[in-house]
């Protein structure tokens, strides 16, 4: 008798405990924007057409990653695919400022290092993204601005373009519409954790519709709308800037997880749904945490995002 009770009670434990999270070789995870989006007010073509940008930037990170190739030069080539589709409210589909013009930013971090780069309120960069990372790898500063920043990037090698190049009609008529509402947000991210267990993170945005007075957000404010630190997590924000800075909600979530040794998901949910939310904040986040876990977190209705793993799972969506 008191051996059955013994195998009942060891058969117990192992039933109670909890099954060890998968390591994933690389994971990652882009998005391309969020907002308060009304999904009525998307044809099923524009939402094809979205969907089909999202999973192609995904597929370039996914075989680059499956390749063997580093977080931080997937992270790139993403955003760098993002910044090419005018879909989306980076590079070639930058929103205008109230004065007709384009005014980009962009940030990369490494989070083997945290060396990180940012650029600020550029328009004659036709990738943001490179240019930061430039920053990062070649001057010993963090965040170049406007005209110093296009200045180092053309003197080394980064490819400029005519201001005519970021015009598209769409976010033209866009500006003309909301000349006196509110800005729309929107941005473009990828994170990634490598084959070497390296995190990365890279956010490049075209700012906010109709800004003024030479405004700039999170995205390029390390910590803010973009952070990366191998001991916890790579995090890409996009929304309300101004409340992003403000909690620096990309490195709160990380610290979460550093000091209170939370998971990435509560992390992320406890800033995004908890603090955000409690003071306005519109958007969300993606992440990536060194076991290879991705949250996709927003308050808003919508957020352009897709995730893959060395799993196999994964996908893209738009709406809640």
């Amino acid at each position: 008798m008191r051996r059955i009770t013994y195998a009942v009670l060891i058969l117990i434990t192992f039933a109670c405990q909890t099954p060890a999270p998968v390591q994933q070789d690389w994971a990652i995870a882009i998005h391309g924007g969020a907002g308060n989006m009304d999904s009525t007010k998307f044809s099923a073509d524009d939402i094809l057409r979205y969907e089909t940008a999202l999973q192609t930037a995904l597929e370039i990170g996914k075989t680059a990653l499956a390749d063997g190739e580093s977080s931080l030069d997937v992270v790139e080539k993403v955003v760098r695919n993002l910044e090419d589709n005018p879909l989306f409210n980076a590079g070639k589909g930058a929103v205008f400022t109230n004065d007709g013009r384009n005014e980009l930013d962009a940030a990369i971090m490494d989070g083997s290092n945290l060396n990180a780069g940012a650029v600020a309120g550029v328009g004659d960069i036709r990738n943001p993204i490179s240019a930061a990372r430039l920053v990062m790898e070649k001057s010993p500063h963090v965040l170049l601005i406007g005209k110093g920043a296009s200045l180092y990037a053309t003197q080394n090698g980064i490819e400029t373009v005519d201001s005519s190049y970021f015009f598209t009609d769409k976010r033209w008529q866009l500006l003309q519409r909301t000349l006196q509402k509110a800005g729309k947000n929107g941005t473009v991210g990828c994170v990634a954790l490598d084959k070497n267990g390296n995190m990365a993170a890279a956010t490049s945005t075209g700012g906010m519709n109709n800004k003024r007075y030479g405004r700039v957000g999170d995205v390029p404010i390390i910590g803010a709308g973009t952070y990366a630190n191998n001991n916890t997590c790579a995090v890409s924000a996009t929304g309300h800037g101004e409340y992003y800075i403000r909690y620096t909600v990309a490195h709160d979530i990380s610290a979460l997880m550093e000091y209170k040794g939370v998971s990435l998901s509560e992390a992320a949910q406890t800033v995004i749904n908890e603090k955000l939310s409690n003071e306005a904040g519109n958007g969300g986040v993606i992440a990536v945490d060194k076991s290879g876990n991705v949250t996709l977190e927003m308050n808003s209705t919508g957020m352009f995002r897709g995730w893959a793993n060395s799993s196999g799972d994964g996908g893209v969506a738009i709406f809640r």
